[in-house]
């Protein structure tokens, strides 16, 4: 398996990183953080490439869980209201299907309230060297 001891959004050691922890819960992983202004793109207003982020990587967290690591081939966001920095943001994603190599998944961003905040469709594929 492929180290991410340096990734951006789940490394709990990288100095500027979301420092995200992905917990499985039965076939779907969650995962928590808190965006700070360092994250914004607008004053007041987390960056979408933060949010998609996130969402790519809970995705492959979902691979990872399964035993089967996978890397995004396709990712689809679509942004539904802003977060703000300071907000506490939950990810939950999971697979909805496959053929072959490739895997298919789906992951919502939401605020502590339920609403939602980003989402996101994938098509993932096994990691190259990775079992």
């Amino acid at each position: 398996m492929r180290d991410a001891s340096s990734c951006f959004v789940c490394s709990p050691t990288n100095p500027i990183g979301l420092h995200v922890t992905f917990v499985r819960n039965g076939q779907v992983v969650v995962g928590e953080f808190v965006p700070t202004p360092l994250h914004v793109g607008f004053e007041g207003v987390v960056h979408g490439g933060i949010l998609a982020a996130v969402l790519d990587d809970a995705l492959a967290a979902v691979g990872y869980y399964q035993g089967r690591p996978t890397v995004t081939a396709r990712l689809a966001v679509r942004f539904r209201r802003p977060a703000r920095p300071g907000e506490l943001l939950r990810v939950e994603a999971r697979e909805t299907g496959g053929r072959g190599s490739l895997r298919h998944g789906r992951a919502v961003l939401l605020t502590a309230a339920g609403d939602v905040v980003a989402e996101a469709d994938a098509t993932l594929m096994r990691s190259e060297g990775d079992g």
